[in-house]
C-alpha cells in the first residue's frame, strides 16, 4: 500500500506564475523526494505603479512516503 504526503509551499517570481511554481518544486525538492504531483491552489499578483512586479502560487505538493 503506498502512502502520499501533501504539503503546502508558497513561492514568488518576478518573471511569471509558472516560474513560480519551479521555484516551489525547486525549494520543496532539496529535502523531498518522490515528488510526484504539484497543485496550483491559487494564484496571486502584486501590482506597482501599474504593473505586475511579483507573481505568486500558493502549491501543494504530493509525494510518495517510503
Amino acid at each position: 500500500m503506498a502512502v502520499i504526503k501533501v504539503i503546502e509551499i508558497l513561492a514568488e517570481s518576478d518573471q511569471s506564475w509558472e516560474d513560480a511554481t519551479n521555484e516551489a518544486f525547486k525549494a520543496a525538492s532539496k529535502t523531498v523526494k518522490n515528488i510526484k504531483n504539484i497543485y496550483i491552489k491559487d494564484f496571486q499578483a502584486v501590482v506597482e505603479n501599474d504593473q505586475i512586479t511579483k507573481y505568486r502560487v500558493n502549491t501543494k505538493i504530493s509525494f510518495l512516503v517510503e
